[in-house]
Order: structure tokens, then C-alpha cells, then sequence
């Protein structure tokens, strides 16, 4: 089987130095908080380019801490997308703020500016722009909305975005703050849970410290109310080992994406699109075709013959019973609810043979030639 994703064999490929990398932390008898987390922090910081990340234990936790952070709370809004992970809107809702939820780009499937702006209302506190799928959304026109309001945050979603590049800076270099997912499949994945939040900001870095341990001031007295969200030293230990193999893994995708881009042939699939100012680093390699009933069969075509794949995202948040009819959705959201019906995620990870590249294109073609 020609796996969608597959975090194992990422291990493998660096298993001597990150089984020395436990080792290591096993030995020094300190697990939380210590050296291998500070020295995390340091190394992803600098590689972002910006001053300052706090690790945290996973992405939803550091996306919730770093809302908190930027002064998020009951009685304000956030508008972000519903063509994500529930993670973000969960998130949101664990500051006691309401979800907004907008449109996005039809090319893109990030979050369509134009939306942000006709949600925006008195209560709105911040704007959560997704970086779906490896590429970043369109943030410059969301700073213009944040430095025209003076009181509207940016906090970067970049849990599918470690990496990828809008102009001249990282995807979690350009808002306010920004919060990263270490997931296992992720570009950058420990061997568990984990995430960070990165800020260019030294208050809201000395707020998020505090946040992520009981709202312990330097002296371990909790001058606020804060949260238990730490990462382990284990999970620090192997960041730090594949963040050095970060950027060659990225463009490792990108030559898998463009492998796809050359050898799928069929008229009716739609292909990735990069935005013009941007790097995409391709987290998921996403077709679109025509129709949920062409992709079901597309989907099920390729099972049959040993090839797996994932729908990300089957039904967008605003459809699903936990948040139906609760959520603010101020407009119709066509194209997200069209992206759901179409959209199919091919096996994507940086240790993917040529040969299994080949193997999947063929059969994406064959479908469509045969008519299935």
C-alpha cells in the first residue's frame, strides 16, 4: 500500500540521530522544561526570523494560548475560516470567544480577504488566517484591515505551513502572533504531541510564558491564571534534529508536487496553485475534480489498487454537528462547501519512491481514460 502520509518512515530516515537525541534527554534526568526546549525555542525562532517562540504541548493549545495572549476573550469575535482543521475554531472557542466564520479563495483555499472584511464588526478582536495545505494565505491585505482598525490582532494558523515563504518572510513572521502544530505528519513533526507560538513581541513572549505554566511569574507565583501546555524534552530533542532537515524536506515536496504537476494528465482534475509572492511547501499534494461523486470514485479507484488517500477537509466546521447552526456565519460559504464535495489529498511526504509517484499519477490517468 502506498501510504498518504507516513511519519514512520520520516524516523527512519534520521533514526541514529534522534534515537541519540532521546538518549540523551533520558540521561540527563530533566523531561520538562529544560535545555533541549529552550534550546528548540532558540533554533525555530531564528530560523522563522523572528525574535521570540514559546513551546507549547500541542497545536490547538498553542493557537488557544496565543489568542489568550494577544487579549482574546468572552464577548469578542475572530474571524477565521471554516475550511480547516476543527482545531482552529476549537481553539477559538476555548478563549470564550465566538467564531466567525468566512469564505475562501477559490484557487487557494485560504482564507478570501475581501470576506474578512465584510465580517468585521465592533467586537471583532482578531482574524485567524489559515495556511492550508502548505501555502500561506494572503496576509498582507489582513494587515491593512489590522493597521486601519488599531485594535484588530493577526494570529497565524501555520500548523501545514512550517516553512513556506509570502515575499520576503516566513508563513509566522508577518502577524502579531503565530501558532505551529508538531504533529507527527506535519513538515516539522516531533513523535507526539506538540506546538509553539512565535511573536516578534517581548510582552506578549513574557505573557505566554506565563500562560503555558499556571501564570507562574520567574518565581514560580502565579501573578495571573494560566494553563498547564508544556513541551517535552523528548519531543524538544527531536525538533531540534529535523528542523535541520526541515528545508531540504520542503523542497523535497516541492519536486514531488512538481513530479504530479508533469505526469497528471486528465482534463478534469484541477491542480495546485501557488500564489505568486508565495512558496508553497506542500503539506498536502490537493487535486480538485468535478463533483463528490467523481471524487468518492476517484478515491475508492485508488484504494482498489493499493493507493491511499485523505479528504482534507470531508465537511467543513460550520456543517458538523458539534458547531451547526451555533457558529456566526454572517454570509454564504460556497466555495468552501464546494471545495468539501471535490477536493482529494494524494500521497504526499518527502520519502515517497519515484517509482510510487509514477504509480499514482498512472492511476489518477487511468480512471479518468478508462471513464471509471
Amino acid at each position: 500500500m502506498i501510504p498518504q502520509n507516513n511519519p514512520l518512515a520520516n524516523y527512519v530516515s534520521q533514526k541514529p540521530a534522534i534515537d541519540q537525541a532521546i538518549d540523551r534527554v533520558l540521561a540527563s534526568g530533566q523531561y520538562i522544561l529544560g535545555p533541549e526546549t529552550t534550546g528548540f525555542e532558540d533554533d525555530f525562532a531564528r530560523y522563522l526570523g523572528v525574535s521570540y517562540a514559546v513551546a507549547m504541548g500541542s497545536g490547538t493549545e498553542a493557537l488557544h494560548l496565543g489568542l489568550r495572549a494577544c487579549g482574546v476573550g468572552p464577548g469578542d469575535e475572530v474571524i477565521t475560516v471554516s475550511h480547516t482543521a476543527v482545531a482552529t475554531v476549537a481553539a477559538i472557542e476555548m478563549t470564550g470567544a465566538r467564531p466567525v466564520l468566512v469564505d475562501i479563495e477559490t484557487d487557494t483555499y485560504t482564507l478570501d480577504p475581501g470576506e474578512a472584511q465584510k465580517a468585521l464588526t465592533g467586537r471583532t478582536k482578531a482574524i485567524v488566517p489559515v495556511h492550508l495545505y502548505g501555502q500561506p494565505s494572503n496576509i498582507k491585505p489582513l494587515l491593512e484591515l489590522r493597521n486601519g482598525s488599531g485594535k484588530i490582532r493577526i494570529i497565524e494558523d501555520c500548523a501545514q505551513a512550517h516553512g513556506s515563504l509570502y515575499g520576503d518572510r516566513k508563513a509566522g513572521a508577518w502577524g502579531d502572533a503565530a501558532a505551529f502544530s508538531f504533529y507527527p505528519t506535519k513538515n516539522l513533526g516531533c513523535l507526539g504531541d506538540g506546538g509553539a507560538v512565535v511573536t516578534n513581541s517581548r510582552s506578549l513572549h513574557e505573557r505566554l510564558l506565563a500562560l503555558r505554566q499556571y501564570g507562574w511569574d520567574r518565581k514560580r507565583v502565579s501573578q495571573t491564571a494560566g494553563f498547564n501546555s508544556r513541551l517535552d524534552e523528548v519531543q524538544a530533542a527531536v525538533l531540534r534534529i529535523k528542523l535541520v532537515q526541515l528545508e531540504d524536506n520542503n523542497r523535497r515536496r516541492r519536486n514531488i508536487a512538481r513530479s504530479y504537476d508533469q505526469l497528471l494528465a486528465a482534463k478534469d482534475i484541477s491542480l495546485p496553485r501557488t500564489r505568486p509572492e508565495s512558496t508553497h511547501v506542500y503539506h498536502q499534494y490537493v487535486i480538485r475534480v468535478k463533483g463528490r461523486e467523481v471524487r468518492d470514485r476517484l478515491k475508492a479507484f485508488l484504494f482498489k489498487h493499493r493507493i491511499g488517500t485523505a479528504v482534507h477537509y470531508p465537511i467543513p466546521v460550520h456543517l458538523q454537528p458539534a458547531y451547526v447552526d451555533r457558529l456566526a456565519v454572517p454570509g454564504a460559504l460556497p466555495v468552501t462547501e464546494a471545495c468539501a464535495q471535490t477536493v482529494l489529498s494524494l500521497p504526499m511526504f518527502p520519502e515517497i519512491p519515484e517509482k510510487d509517484i509514477l504509480q499514482v499519477a498512472q492511476t489518477v490517468n487511468a480512471f479518468f481514460n478508462k471513464k471509471t
